[in-house]
């Protein structure tokens, strides 16, 4: 079980579900395809979970992340940070076997990786005003 790939694995399937309108089953099977290697040693459960859980509950995470922004808009949000900040305040309300802080440290890391310089103090001053 690798729960720092699964969670890289839906934060892309979610960003690509924002961009392109696709549904996950179809997403999923493709990123298979594609990645089999990396595919093979995650959890797919944990992926299904993250991924249905943001997509029914956006509404609510997008108003707690808005709650939580200083002199910001949620629309100026970049859509990797915006899914990112929304993978994070799941995480932190409704997966109980994850600590607050392995949220917050992953959205972080995620943040290095996949966004700009800027995005990890972002994501971080903006889930420890959630907290």
């Amino acid at each position: 079980m690798n729960r720092r790939k699964s969670r890289e694995i839906a934060m892309k399937l979610l960003y690509e579900v924002m961009i392109n309108k696709s549904d996950f089953e179809t997403l999923f099977e493709d990123y298979n395809n594609h990645f089999r290697e990396e595919v093979r040693d995650i959890e797919k459960g944990y992926i299904e979970n993250l991924f249905n859980g943001v997509s029914e509950k956006v509404e609510f995470l997008d108003s707690k992340i808005e709650e939580n922004l200083s002199n910001w808009k949620i629309d100026r949000i970049s859509r990797v940070n915006l899914t990112i900040l929304r993978l994070a305040i799941y995480e932190i309300n409704f997966e109980e076997s994850v600590p607050t802080k392995v949220a917050i440290n992953e959205a972080i890391e995620l943040a290095k990786e996949f966004s700009d310089d800027k995005a990890p103090k972002f994501i971080n001053g903006v889930l420890a005003n959630f907290i």
